[in-house]
């Protein structure tokens, strides 16, 4: 498998824009930040077994519970649960669109996945669930997943398991509280086996975060909470692998947290004119569309 980042998160990048164009409407600014930091992740961060799931997407199979035995999460995309191999939990779950893509560019999702996104029946949800391809748990902005994965690393601690938890989080998240209370109890029970990646775009729905209700200085704020903390280029991939790879060997007693400065416009400038709103692209004029289709058919010009 190719270890090379940029290709694959451009192709991330493309299949975003292009299912955006079809649908008049999707996440695109996150695919533009988040990009790099997902396929960093996959490619050389997490150590993780080949897909167990079907290309593809299965239906909706009901709710999880004892009169269920149906019922199954995403996570067998990310391979099968071993205690040697990685867990992924993915928190800011309105980024699923990106991660579909990936999954697609990794042949771990079939390339014709996006055509059932957000239909009745399916798990290729608008907003991620715990069924959704590439999803352990449902998630959301209230940051429940990085206490859900500090469960989960507590209990592979325990069992003895060498396997990783990592954690994908919005900058967002950290206007909420919970966060801050998982991040106080990581440290607390010395959680070491986890690492939290989060996409610092400084961007968030009602526009940038400064104006919202910062969140600086977030490095350190989160070492103050105890974590291990490295600031990097959220667009450099070997800047993006560095501190989990240096970890791999080791045996810490504190979270890791990765803030991957990135840029919401990244490899699609046009975006820069609906600054400072970027959470949602809807067209607003046939203009406007027609500028994004010839910005994709110069691109895959460009990419043949």
């Amino acid at each position: 498998m190719t270890t090379e980042i940029a290709p694959v998160a451009d192709a991330v990048r493309r299949r975003v824009l292009e299912h955006t164009l079809r649908n008049n409407g999707g996440y695109l600014s996150q695919a533009c930040s988040a990009a790099d930091i997902l396929a960093t992740l996959y490619l050389r961060v997490m150590r993780l077994g080949p897909s167990t799931a079907p290309l593809i997407p299965r239906a909706f199979a009901g709710v999880p519970g004892r009169d269920n035995p149906h019922a199954f999460t995403g996570a067998d995309y990310n391979g099968p649960r071993a205690p040697d191999l990685d867990r992924f939990i993915f928190s800011p779950v309105h980024y699923a669109l990106v991660l579909y893509a990936l999954l697609i560019e990794l042949g771990r999702l079939g390339a014709d996945a996006l055509e059932r996104f957000n239909t009745d029946g399916s798990t290729v949800e608008l907003i991620g669930a715990e069924h959704s391809p590439g999803h352990e748990v449902t998630a959301g902005s209230l940051g429940q997943a990085l206490s859900q994965a500090g469960g989960i690393a507590l209990a592979r601690r325990l069992r003895g398991e060498s396997g990783r938890v990592w954690v994908f989080m919005s900058d967002g998240e950290f206007q909420e509280g919970q966060t801050w209370e998982a991040f106080a109890a990581l440290a607390h029970h010395r959680i070491g086996n986890l690492g939290v990646y989060i996409d610092a775009n400084a961007q968030q729905c009602d526009g940038p975060m400064t104006e919202v209700m910062t969140i600086e200085p977030l490095a350190e704020r989160l070492r103050a909470f105890g974590a291990e903390v490295h600031e990097v280029d959220g667009h450099d991939g070997d800047a993006l692998a560095a501190p989990a790879l240096a970890r791999w060997d080791a045996h810490p007693l504190a979270p890791l947290a990765v803030i991957a400065r990135t840029d919401p416009c990244r490899g699609i400038e046009l975006l820069r004119e609906r600054a400072p709103k970027l959470h949602y692209l809807r067209f607003k004029t046939p203009a406007e569309q027609d500028a994004y289709e010839d910005l994709l058919e110069h691109w895959q010009d460009s990419a043949r």
